[in-house]
Order: C-alpha cells, then sequence, then structure tokens
C-alpha cells in the first residue's frame, strides 16, 4: 500500500452528495461478521498457494492500524459511500513470477483484523493498469469499511500508466506474456492467492467471492466470468471495455474525423448542440428531468445539421456565435460512429446524443474563433506498440482505411488475450454466478459507447435463453463513465442487490438512484433491468414509488 493513501483518499471525485441519503433504503446487507480471531499479521501465519505455473518470490505481511477516510459512492461504483474510522487490517504483499515470462506480479490482500463478514470483494483497475492504483485502493478502503476481506493486483505491469514501457519486447515482437498477464490470467492467480492467504488468516476460505470493477475493471470481471466461470460468485462488471480494440479506436475516432476533413469546431458549438439535443428529447420518456431516456428515439428525430447557422451565446469567450457546418458533421460523425472514406455502414457504435463531445473531439482555438486539431496521441500509441510495432513512429495522423485497418488487426492479433466479448456464459450458469452490468447512457459515457455494451448483452441473450436469471444489464440516464456525469443517478444499490441475488436468490427488477436535474435539485427514480425501461406514473409522487419497469 502506498505511503500517504489516507490523504490520497481524501482526493477522490465528489463526495457523499445527495446519494448518502439513498443507502438507507439499500443498508448493507446481513450483520453477519465472523467472530474468527485471526491469526498474527505475520510473514510467517502466510503460505504460498498451490498455484500451477508460477513460482514466488517473496511474502510480507504488515498490520495497517487507525486507518481513516472519506470513501465517495462515485469510486466505489455500485456501493454508497461510507466513512471509515480507524480501522486495522493485515496487509499481504505476495510477489511471484511465471517461469519464462520474464514478470513480476504483485497482489495485495487487505484483512480485516475483526469483523471479518466472511466474504471477499475483489476489486478491478482502469485504463491500461490491472490494480494497485489509487482508484483500486479506494474501493479497497470502501470494502475494509463493510467488513470484506480485498484484494487488487497490478498484473506484473507495475505503475506503468499506458502500454508504451511493455507492450514491445523489442521492436517487431509484441509482448504477449504482458498482455496475457493483463487480459486474464492474474486475473485467476489473484482469486487463488487471496482466498488462500484468507484460510490462512482466518481459518477458513470466504463463505462468498464477489468482484467489483467499472471500464478496465469491467472488462476484467467480464473475463472472470468468460474464462474463470467458478472462481467468483458474483459479478460487477460495469461500463466494461469488453471490445478493447474498439474502445481504443472509439477514442481516436473524433480526431481522426476532424483531421481527415480538416474540420475543427469551436467547444462551445458542440456543446450547443449536445444542449439542443437534449432539449429535443429529454421528454420522450413523459418526463423533464434533463436525462435522453430514449437513445433510439432521440437519434431518429434530431438532426444536428437543422440547426446550422442558430445563434447562441458562447459561455467560454462570453460572445455570441452561430453553429457551424463544422461543428454540425463532427457531432454526427461522432454520433454515427466510425466509418471508411467510402461512406460504408460503421464498423463501431458511436456516442450517445447527450454525451459530452468536447472530452472526445478536442481543439485549440483563438480568441476570433479559428480552431485547430491537437496532436491525436492515441493514435501514436497504437500505431507505434500494437500495429506497427516499431517505436520510432511518431505519426498522429491517419485515413479512415488505415484505421479501419488498424482496427482489425488488432482484434487480430491481440482479441485472445484482451478480448472478452464470449457470449458464451453457460458455464458461469451452471458454476451457480451471477453478473450485473450498468453503464451510463446519454448526457453519459463518453468513453465506452453503451451500445457496444448493448450489444454484447444481446448476444448473452440470444445464445441463452434464460440469461437473465443469472446476468442482468442496468443502463442508467445521465451516469459518467462509471460515475459523475451532468444527471448523476449513481446505482449505489447494485452490489448490495447483486448479494442478495447470490445468497437469497433475490432477483434485482429495479434499482434506486437519485438523479440531478439541470436546476440542480435531486430527484429519486429507479433503473430497470434491460430490455425494461423506467415508466414514471404521473398519479403518484415523483420518487422510487412512482415509477416502474415495464418492457
Amino acid at each position: 500500500m502506498p505511503a500517504g493513501i489516507t490523504q490520497l483518499l481524501s482526493l477522490a471525485p465528489g463526495g457523499p452528495g445527495s446519494q448518502a441519503t439513498l443507502g438507507a433504503l439499500h443498508p448493507r446487507l446481513g450483520a453477519s461478521s465472523t467472530s474468527i480471531h485471526p491469526n498474527p499479521c505475520a510473514a510467517t501465519t502466510f503460505s504460498a498457494p498451490s498455484l500451477l505455473g508460477a513460482n514466488f518470490i517473496s511474502l510480507e505481511a504488515s498490520l495497517v492500524t487507525n486507518f481513516s477516510g472519506p470513501i465517495p459512492a462515485e469510486w466505489r461504483f455500485s456501493q454508497p459511500a461510507v466513512e471509515i474510522h480507524n480501522a486495522s487490517f493485515c496487509n499481504i504483499t505476495v510477489s511471484y513470477t511465471h517461469p519464462g515470462h520474464s514478470d513480476v506480479v504483485n497482489v495485495e490482500t487487505w484483512l480485516p483484523t475483526e469483523d471479518w463478514n466472511g466474504r471477499l470483494q475483489a476489486v478491478g483497475g482502469g485504463g491500461w493498469r490491472a490494480g494497485r492504483m489509487l482508484l483500486s485502493y479506494t474501493t479497497m478502503a470502501g470494502a475494509i469499511a463493510d467488513g470484506y476481506a480485498t484484494v487488487t493486483t497490478d498484473s506484473g505491469l507495475g505503475d506503468a500508466m499506458g502500454p508504451d514501457s511493455w507492450a514491445l519486447i523489442s521492436p517487431g515482437n509484441s509482448n504477449l506474456y504482458a498482455l496475457q498477464d493483463l487480459g486474464s490470467q492474474t486475473l485467476y492467480d489473484e482469486a487463488i492467492i487471496a482466498k488462500h492467504l484468507i484460510e490462512n488468516y482466518y481459518g477458513r476460505e470466504p463463505s462468498y467471492s464477489y468482484w467489483n470493477g467499472c471500464s478496465q475493471g469491467g472488462r476484467q470481471g467480464a473475463a472472470l466470468a468468460q474464462r474463470y466461470p467458478s472462481i467468483y460468485d458474483g459479478i460487477i462488471a460495469a461500463a466494461p471495455a469488453i471490445n478493447w480494440a474498439g474502445v481504443l479506436i472509439n477514442t481516436i475516432w473524433p480526431r481522426v474525423y476532424m483531421d481527415v476533413t480538416e474540420q475543427y469546431p469551436h467547444p462551445c458549438e458542440l456543446q450547443q448542440l449536445t444542449a439542443l439535443a437534449v432539449s429535443a428529447c429529454d421528454g420522450l420518456d413523459g418526463v423533464k428531468d434533463g436525462l435522453i431516456a430514449d437513445t433510439n428515439a432521440c437519434k431518429t428525430m434530431f438532426d444536428p445539421h437543422a440547426y446550422v447557422g442558430t445563434e447562441f451565446n458562447c459561455p467560454l469567450t462570453g460572445k455570441s456565435a452561430n453553429i457551424s457546418y463544422t461543428a454540425a458533421a463532427v457531432a454526427d460523425a461522432m454520433w454515427t460512429g466510425p466509418f471508411t472514406a467510402e461512406g460504408e455502414s460503421t464498423y463501431l457504435y458511436g456516442l450517445e446524443m447527450g454525451t459530452d463531445l468536447v472530452f472526445g473531439a478536442q481543439t485549440s482555438c483563438t480568441e476570433d474563433g479559428k480552431c485547430t486539431g491537437v496532436p491525436n496521441a492515441a493514435v501514436t500509441v497504437l500505431l507505434a506498440y500494437f500495429i506497427g510495432k516499431d517505436p520510432a513512429i511518431t505519426t498522429t495522423k491517419i485515413s479512415f482505411k488505415e484505421l479501419e485497418r488498424a482496427y482489425h488487426s488488432f482484434r487480430q492479433q491481440y482479441d485472445a488475450y484482451l478480448g472478452t466479448d464470449d457470449p458464451d456464459l453457460s458455464s458461469f450458469r451452471n458454476a451457480g454466478g451471477k453478473m450485473i452490468t450498468f453503464h451510463g447512457l446519454p448526457k453519459a459515457d463518453p468513453t465506452i459507447p453503451p451500445n457496444n455494451t448493448l450489444n454484447y448483452y444481446k448476444d448473452v441473450l440470444n445464445h441463452q435463453d434464460d440469461a437473465q436469471d443469472f446476468y442482468r444489464y442496468f443502463p442508467v440516464p445521465g451516469l459518467g463513465h462509471c460515475w459523475g456525469g451532468p444527471g448523476g443517478g449513481q446505482p449505489i444499490a447494485l452490489f448490495d442487490q447483486l448479494r442478495s441475488w447470490v445468497e437469497n436468490g433475490t432477483v434485482p427488477e429495479s434499482s434506486p438512484v437519485t438523479i440531478t436535474k439541470p436546476d440542480n435539485t435531486h430527484e429519486r427514480q429507479i433503473i430497470c433491468p434491460y430490455p425494461k425501461k423506467a415508466v414514471y406514473n404521473k398519479t403518484t409522487a415523483r420518487d422510487p414509488a412512482g415509477w416502474s419497469c415495464a418492457v
């Protein structure tokens, strides 16, 4: 655990806010803490687990006491905010290697010294990092506050923020062992190691084991369900980067489009088009709350080109401006998704209307309103470290056709390691596993298109008629990427609902959320498992009781 983690926790985004009161609707399940007295927190208490293909290098154990800090709901993804007070836990760090792989993997496990609830909650990573980062530690601290044993792994990548330090063994040669570690292998190792250490410390393995992750952590959760179906009883796989190649291309696409067409809109124009789309489509669900709930209907009815020439006030400059054809074209391209120069149909999903377009279409503008593009470093990473495999590549611009080829090349070369879109979850079902995925909708996730997740879930439903008996997908209007977003709506009850589903058989038919309206007031609503949508009954109060789920 890095020094100063207590102080770092205070830097986590947001805070309990209005979401804290919602926790009362779903209090932490089961006052089921164990009365087991753990063994001493010392290296001699722990042994190396039996893990085929691994050689253990070291094991360190240290007692952490007086651990305190605020844990915001945002970094717990599916759990409410919590304040941790003077907690004590045994911090065990295990280092090991896979012989012949030239890797060193570090797994960090925190075990409560008292009031262990008999369960394991493993946490995921973010971006290119598997774990052992501020995000992971914050989520782990929340797990400790709730009585869970918890664990994270760096998958052998250390503190690397991106792939440039490990993706290549040498020019022309991919580090496939590192990709295998990140993709899935070390996730299995992590679970085996954590359960073994728990047994060493408490004298028994956990009664139930859970995974909690978003984005990269969501991809990890999906990988665990697909590849190691019996290792976890319940999985939260939120906003998952299921199609890793698609995530990379979607991130790059807006600036590739701008560079190829030489169209660079002012941020104010994109913000105004987003506001116009929200205004036009807000009421499609019968409720004016600043959110677009019916995304398909919105794409059908809203045409950005119809607003070319519309005058508006730009808050960034304090001057009036007009929506240009350039802005309409860029917005339309981002909503449509990547396509080829021949104007063929898209090969990936675009962003939803209402999403922050400025995040992906960054430009640099002068005071007189002339805008230019900014270097697209993500193109360089893709070409230099995965497609061309040559660190000397420095280009930041590619054509539509080159982008499409890069997408297919990445999938052909690396899906075996990072791909997690296998719809066959029958082994996970047969093992008794339960999984919940949620994803932010319009005015929402600018990083991973929600339709990427929806398409995967539809594939699962087509593959298994009974998929909803063990896997449910909750779209969340107004939620950003994993947390935040203009509408909020953090689904803080879902983890406890997952646990209740696993342990008690209580199926999550809906989940309460608190959204932030345009006037900054808060309203309690519900989210529903696909294909159902939240429907407001105008004859009742504006609270969860006034909503129901219907197809």
